[in-house]
Order: C-alpha cells, then sequence, then structure tokens
C-alpha cells in the first residue's frame, strides 16, 4: 500500500454519513484512520493541512454496482473515479465473476464471452492482462491482493453463473443440476465466502445473442434452496439478484420465487430493482415492483431494492453491443456478430437483409425498444465525420426519403464501422428515486461503472444525485450523502469505512457543491485490443473534488489524480 500522510482538514462542514445533521468541524487523519472530528483542531507536526473552508467534507462514495472485474487488470488508474470522490467500487454483479474456473479452457473462455457479450467489453484484454492463476474464488482473491493495484478500495460477490460454470462445464447453459453437482456448487460458495466474498449474485434476466438464458436461470428450486442454506450460515453477506423489467418482463414471479424460497431464512437479498425513468412508470413497469417492495418491508425481509438515480445509458454499436439482442432485434444482431468488417458491410449493403432487417425492427423489437422511437437518436459520433452529424436518426431517414433502419445502414456504411449513435437521456421519475434514496431498505448508486466502454455508463453519475437533487431541494445533502456512503457500507458490511467518526478507516472526499459538475463525455484509447495496439472507450474529466483519501491516502488533489494506489479488498465484517 502506498505510504500514507497525516492529514487535518479544516473549517468544512461536515456531513459524516450517518444521515445526521451536518456541522462544522475539522478531521484528523493519523496512519489512515480518523482520530479527531471536532471544530478548533491545532495543526500538529508532519501534518498535511488542507483548507475545506466552503466545502462539505463527507465519506467516500461507494459504488454499488459496477462491472471492473476485467477492467482493473488493464486501466488500474479506474479513471475519472478519484476525481469524482469514489473510494470503493463492488463488483462482480449480475452473476457474472471471473472465478471460480473450471479446469478446461474451453469453459474458462466461456466467463470472458459472458463478460464481453452482456457488459461490452472487448474479450482481447481479459486474454492478455490476466493472469488466470487461479480455480477457486479464494485463489482469486490471492492473485487479486498480489497483482491489483488500484485507487479505490474494491469487494467482490462470487457469481452464480461462474459457480454454475466451474461444476457443470457447458452443460450449465442447458439443464439443472444434480444433487452431487449442487453440492460442489455449495462447497465452492462457502470457499468464496470464507475468503471475504461480499456473498453471491445471481441473474435471472439475461438471454445471449443467441437467444439462451444464461446459466443461472437453469437453476432449479433445489438449487437455490441450497446456496440459500449455505448463505444463512454467513450473516453480513447478501445474495444480489438481477431481474427482468425490461424485456420479457419477468420479474414479479422471480421475485415471488425467491421470496419463497427464503421464506423463514436470515438471508439478505438485494434485487435489482425499480425502475425509475418516467416513460418506464408511464408504461407500468414500476408500480407492480414498488407494490413488492412495500410487501417485502411490510413482512420484515431483510431485502433491499437496488434502483438508479441516472438514465440508462443507450448507444448502438455494431461492434460490440448487446443492445440489439437485448431488444429482441435478432436481425441487427447479426451485423454485431458477423466477425469481419467486410461480412457486416456485406450484410449492411445487402437487400434481402435490410427487407428481413425493417420487418424485424417494426415488428419483432420490444415495443419498449429504441427502434420504435427513432426521431431522438442522435447520429453523434462518426468514425471518419464524414457525416451527417448533430442531426436524429428520424431527420435522416427524412432526409433519404427511407425507412430509418436503412438510413442507419446507410449511416453506418458512410461513417464507419466504430461509429455509435446515442439515445438523449431519458426524463427520471424524481419522486421515486427521492423516496428511494429516503428508503431504509434500497440500494442506490447503481450505474454500472466499468461497462459498456463505449456506451458509456457510470463513472461520473454519482455526482447527479448532488448536482440534480441536493442543487434543486428535491434531497438534503445529508440524505444524499447517506444514501451512498454509510447506507451502503451497512448493507456491505463495511464496518470500518463509510463514516466520518473516530476509529473509521479515512476515506473521505472534501468539495465545493458551485464546483462539481457531471463533466462531458470524450474518447481515450486505451483499451488493450490484444494486436499490440489501442481501442477506444469514454471517459469524462474529475467533478473535480477538491480531494479524495483513500485508507489515508490522497488519490486526487489540486485538481488532478496523484498516481496512488492505496485501494484494498474489502469483506462484510471489516472493522467488526
Amino acid at each position: 500500500m502506498t505510504p500514507q500522510h497525516n492529514y487535518l482538514i479544516c473549517g468544512g462542514t461536515v456531513v459524516d454519513g450517518s444521515g445526521a445533521a451536518a456541522f462544522a468541524a475539522d478531521v484528523r487523519v493519523r496512519n489512515g484512520l480518523i482520530t479527531e472530528v471536532a471544530p478548533g483542531l491545532q495543526p500538529a507536526e508532519n501534518e498535511t493541512v488542507v483548507d475545506a473552508a466552503g466545502c462539505y467534507v463527507t465519506p467516500g462514495l461507494i459504488e454499488s454496482h459496477t462491472h471492473f472485474d476485467g477492467t482493473m487488470w488493464w486501466q488500474p488508474g479506474l479513471d475519472p473515479l478519484p476525481g469524482c470522490g469514489v473510494t470503493t467500487v463492488v463488483m462482480g454483479n449480475c452473476g457474472f465473476a471471473l472465478a471460480p474456473l473450471h479446469d478446461d479452457a474451453a469453459v474458462r473462455e466461456q466467463v470472458v464471452k459472458i463478460f464481453s457479450f452482456f457488459e461490452d467489453i472487448p474479450e482481447e484484454p481479459f486474454m492478455t492482462n490476466l493472469p488466470w492463476d487461479w480455480r477457486r474464488w479464494s485463489e482469486y482473491k490471492d492473485s487479486m491482493v498480489k497483482n491489483v493495484r488500484v485507487p479505490t478500495n474494491y469487494g467482490t460477490f462470487v457469481g452464480h453463473i461462474a459457480l454454475r460454470l466451474a461444476v457443470m462445464g457447458m452443460e450449465a447453459w442447458e439443464r439443472a443440476a444434480t444433487a452431487d453437482e449442487i453440492a460442489e456448487i455449495c462447497e465452492l460458495l462457502v470457499d468464496a465466502l470464507e475468503a471475504g466474498a461480499l456473498g453471491m449474485s445471481t441473474n435471472l434476466m439475461d438471454h445471449d445473442g443467441d437467444d439462451r438464458p444464461v446459466p443461472s436461470l437453469q437453476a432449479d428450486d433445489a438449487e437455490f434452496s441450497a446456496i440459500f442454506d449455505v448463505m444463512e450460515k454467513y450473516p453480513g453477506t447478501s445474495v444480489q439478484v438481477v431481474i427482468d423489467s425490461l424485456m420479457r418482463m419477468t420479474a414479479p414471479q422471480a421475485m415471488e420465487r425467491l421470496a419463497q424460497l427464503t421464506e423463514g431464512k436470515a438471508v439478505r437479498l438485494q434485487w435489482a430493482g425499480v425502475p425509475t425513468l418516467k416513460w418506464q412508470k408511464d408504461y407500468g413497469l414500476q408500480q407492480p415492483l414498488l407494490d413488492l417492495h412495500e410487501r417485502f418491508a411490510a413482512e420484515g425481509r431483510d431485502f433491499w431494492t437496488g434502483y438508479a438515480h441516472v438514465p440508462i445509458t443507450v448507444t448502438a454499436s455494431i461492434r460490440q453491443s448487446l443492445l440489439f439482442a437485448q431488444s429482441n432485434d435478432y436481425v441487427w444482431h447479426e451485423v454485431v456478430s458477423a466477425e469481419t468488417d467486410a461480412a457486416k458491410l456485406a450484410l449492411l449493403a445487402d437487400p434481402d437483409w435490410r427487407e428481413r432487417a425493417r420487418h424485424s425492427w417494426d415488428h419483432e423489437s420490444l415495443e419498449t425498444a429504441f427502434f420504435r422511437n427513432p426521431r431522438p437518436m442522435m447520429l453523434d459520433n462518426s468514425e471518419n465525420e464524414v457525416g451527417p452529424m448533430g442531426i436524429t436518426l428520424g431527420e435522416y431517414a427524412d432526409q433519404l426519403g427511407v425507412h430509418p433502419s436503412d438510413a442507419l445502414a446507410e449511416w453506418f456504411i458512410l461513417n464507419g464501422l466504430s461509429s455509435t449513435i446515442t439515445m438523449p437521456p431519458w426524463e427520471k421519475d424524481n419522486d421515486t428515486v427521492v423516496n428511494l434514496t429516503r428508503d431504509p431498505y434500497a440500494v442506490g448508486n447503481i450505474n454500472d461503472s466499468g461497462a459498456h466502454g463505449q456506451l458509456f455508463c457510470g463513472a461520473g453519475d454519482n455526482l447527479l444525485l448532488y448536482t440534480d437533487y441536493v442543487r434543486s431541494g428535491l434531497l438534503s445533502m445529508e440524505e444524499a450523502v447517506h444514501s451512498q456512503t454509510g447506507k451502503l457500507a451497512d448493507h456491505f458490511g463495511f464496518g470500518d469505512r463509510g463514516e466520518i467518526k473516530v476509529g473509521k478507516r479515512a476515506d473521505i472526499t472534501v468539495f465545493a457543491l458551485d464546483e462539481i459538475e457531471r463533466r462531458e463525455k470524450y474518447k481515450v484509447y486505451d483499451v488493450p485490443d490484444g494486436q499490440g495496439g489501442y481501442t477506444w472507450r469514454w471517459t469524462r474529466d474529475a467533478a473535480p473534488m477538491r480531494l479524495t483519501l483513500v485508507n489515508g491516502v490522497s488519490t486526487f488533489a489540486e485538481g488532478a489524480p496523484t498516481g496512488a494506489f492505496p485501494g484494498v479488498m474489502v469483506s462484510p465484517g471489516d472493522g467488526a
């Protein structure tokens, strides 16, 4: 770990992460811990004094749902997280995780292919930048502790899909587990929980590009019951599950099933979750899940409802994207799946394919898919800048006098296959966001950071809770901070951090509300392509925070990352 420094943060307004009222105080940090919180503290020898006048001093932010599992190995700076006040990230979500692994290399490759398809992360850097020197989750942890250096702390779930693949091989895609296989899955789960995994994540939502249900959707009640029996023996851990409230609309049934299987068991379950966009409310997707949220609370269940305070990022790419497949437009997904540029171009220009694509666009894609309303889709990212640029797909289709599907095909041919188009942010249902932020059993700051690098989910989106909600008066600063710090630390069992209190780890950020913004995105070419070169991803500039400390080490100061990588793995029960 990077050597720690002693700090005295003076003259700021402390929002301590507990939800309590803000107060004026100085904060002293020594040897990575908060040692004093009081007004009028005097500087001591060998202490860096930070002037926080006009600033808030808060715990560092916890990102509760990320996919940095692979990215952290080749993009260790995790920009722009330090400059946005993030001090801890949670990985291994959605059932997708890098351990445990099967002995067969072909099965191990499935783990990467799943990440690549569902999270839009290129396969090549997984293969070339990770050591793959593990089979069990405990060995994976040892490898991360030995090899990974990043500026944030990190905690990770063990993935249900990885567990099934490790035990069942490729048959995990096809069937329920036998009794012996369930016993092996549980044994590997115990290994992970004993080693410090946050719990187990599972997926009752996704289908792949061939419309196959992910392996966790093949798990029967006997398998889930056995898993819940194991989880009950590890208080403080949780089961995280993603459910389908967008495509096949199976979310209510999935949650009813899990509620029945956990009846009478002391299992913490985090489910994602309640949709928070206005169109989702208007379409009737939201209310049934809000009803379940209220029912679970009334029944006294340890169920935590996930939600996002940011709009879903919708960008169409034909290089690598799950968007078409998950919109049930498998004709357009044929272009994404085509392995060569020549094959992609041949499909886009083929009259027979175009006829099938028009039909799929209008009749087979989901009613909620962006294809059904192409008018707002912005042609905003041309590979070669030939154009047109800055107009919508609907306007371009009108110019050409063709179907929007044909217009999109023409635009990719003209502008290059690495071009993308973007849907402007959807209107949020602010009332629901506010209510869930205040709810004691809701998990916020879900934004998918680290995934969909060319769609750009997440990084820096935590700031919107301050810039959109606190500035407008919808939330107090105390509520916004608590929901992204102390509340999440409590949920995940990070007892040694998440609050500005004596004895806690010095994960701290200092910022002035009128200085921070969620900055505009731009391209950087730093993702290894496996051929000695690099491809691009989106990033954005820092907020900026005035200061971010992780375990008492500065990761962002004076407007720039410091280059320090003091992050450690965090686990349930830390500091207990």
